[in-house]
């Protein structure tokens, strides 16, 4: 059985960051090669100084320190491979699949989790559920609007929504 203590941060941060960048990336209309760059970034330094702060805050908690070793590991490893499970899809995708499918599986793999979290912990699956979709919607939104305002002031083109542009196209103002 996973255990879902060791999981659960990891996993969530891991989809909703990743979420967020694709998405944003999309909307800024960022080459396919920099969004894979910056997911590789997120993926090794964003998730070890996550592990590290877990880490401290654990040893600051006085939990013993195998324990505390174990949890961050387990984080990172977590976020590492929920990472690259976006990163394989980014590259076996067709561009113009590339936000729907990643937003698409990122809601999955979040519903899924929250899913089983909330089973083990006796919660109501359905009302968790719907409340962390509404967060990550919420870091996609943002994204989107993060993404296309730099668009805007770097190419002085209009708002353009990720779903309408290629992330591989140059950037250009829409006819």
């Amino acid at each position: 059985m996973i255990n879902l203590t060791k999981v659960s941060f990891g996993g969530a941060s891991a989809i909703v960051t990743s979420l967020g960048l694709i998405v944003g990336a999309a909307a800024a209309q960022t080459s396919r090669a920099a969004l894979l760059e910056a997911l590789l970034i997120v993926a090794l330094a964003d998730n070890l100084t996550d592990a590290l702060g877990i880490h401290i805050y654990q040893e600051s908690e006085k939990l013993e320190a195998q324990h505390a070793f174990a949890a961050t590991i387990g984080n990172f490893a977590t976020r590492l491979a929920t990472c690259g499970t976006f990163l394989l899809l980014l590259t076996a995708l067709p561009d113009s699949y590339t936000v729907s499918g990643s937003v698409a599986w990122g809601l999955s793999l979040l519903g899924g989790l929250t899913w089983l979290v909330a089973r083990d912990r006796g919660a109501n699956p359905i009302t968790e559920v719907g409340k962390h979709l509404a967060i990550a919607l919420l870091v996609i939104a943002m994204s989107v609007g993060i993404g296309a305002i730099i668009h805007d002031i770097a190419f002085n083109t209009p708002l353009e929504l990720p779903w309408d542009v290629s992330p591989n196209a140059p950037p250009t103002a829409r006819d």
